[in-house]
């Protein structure tokens, strides 16, 4: 294990202890689990440098509309879906 120092404002040092005294932890856990969560969810270099791909579509359950029938709508600009109302009325 490695020791370090690191150097904290007045005010994040008094809140940090208030919390290990409450949780009965060290100041030193709770910088290694503070670090340990940052890092999780941080992405790794490797996951850094794979190209970003646009996600895979997901069915977003219209129920009775096929994906045509979804696609053609969203399609259709303010006039045509005012038209589309009027004759359905």
């Amino acid at each position: 294990m490695t020791r370090t120092q690191i150097q904290l404002p007045d005010d994040t040092f008094a809140r940090a202890k208030k919390l290990c005294e409450a949780r009965e932890m060290s100041m030193a856990e709770l910088a290694r689990r503070g670090i340990e969560y940052i890092l999780s969810v941080y992405a790794s270099e490797a996951d850094a440098k794979r190209e970003w791909q646009l996600p895979k579509p997901r069915n977003l359950g219209w129920k009775g509309l096929s994906h045509a029938e979804i696609k053609a709508e969203a399609q259709l600009t303010n006039t045509e879906l005012r038209l589309t109302r009027r004759a359905k009325k």
